[in-house]
Order: C-alpha cells, then structure tokens, then sequence
C-alpha cells in the first residue's frame, strides 16, 4: 500500500458543528459529507473521520455502551506560531482546555472542538517564530 494518508475517527454531537469548526478554524478542506450522520475533512496527510450519533461507529455496543466524544487522545497538529494560532482561536471563541505549555520538544496547547474532543496544537522548538 502506498497510500501514507492518516485516517483517524472523531465521534461528534453535529457533524455540521464540527465540519464549521475543523474547516473554518483548523484550515482542513471538506471531502464528503452526508448529513447528519458522517463527514470528513482534510489536512494534509489527514483525513479525519467526523462521525455523529447516527452513523454506524455512534451504535451502541452489544454490551449496552455508547460510543460518545471527548476524551484525551487526540489529533495532534504543527503549528509555524503558537501564539498567533491561539490568538486567533481566542478571537473566534474556541474553549481551550489549557494554556500553551513548554517543553524540551517545544511549546503546545490543547483546545476542544465543538463536540469536546481534544485538539493539540504543536510549535517544535526548532520552528521559533522569526
């Protein structure tokens, strides 16, 4: 398989909510949508997979469990300059879960798309703002 493209699966409340969100937001190109239930968006190598209540991966379990958002994994996202990234999602109203933080590796923030789930947005210590 030659194919080196990321899928990862995010279960939402409003697959428009988030397909607004990632594409408006984050900078990711809407690829399909059938509303309500399923979307996906693009980034890059990264196709993330926007999955609402009524879409097959929101069917309760057969132990009685329902598939919900939130969490802590999450997608991780390089940025060029953190703090103009959160400047411009504190402007927009986004909810961040904290503030930007560093370490040896560089400095990252995570923040909750409209569903809950987690976003982290990452500046590696060898990409300082110029």
């Amino acid at each position: 398989m030659t194919d080196h493209t990321v899928h990862v699966r995010y279960l939402v409340d409003d697959v428009r909510a988030a397909i607004d969100f990632y594409t408006t937001q984050l900078g990711f190109t809407s690829d399909t949508t059938f509303l309500p239930a399923f979307a996906d968006v693009r980034r890059g190598n990264l196709r993330l997979l926007l999955s609402g209540p009524t879409s097959s991966a929101g069917r309760a379990m057969p132990d009685g469990r329902s598939p919900h958002p939130g969490g802590w994994n999450r997608i991780h996202l390089l940025v060029e300059d953190i703090d103009a990234e959160v400047a411009k999602l504190r402007a927009a109203g986004v909810p961040f879960r904290s503030d930007v933080i560093s370490g040896p590796g560089g400095r990252q923030i995570v923040l909750d798309d409209p569903a809950g789930n987690p976003v982290e947005l990452f500046q590696p210590a060898d990409r300082a703002p110029r």
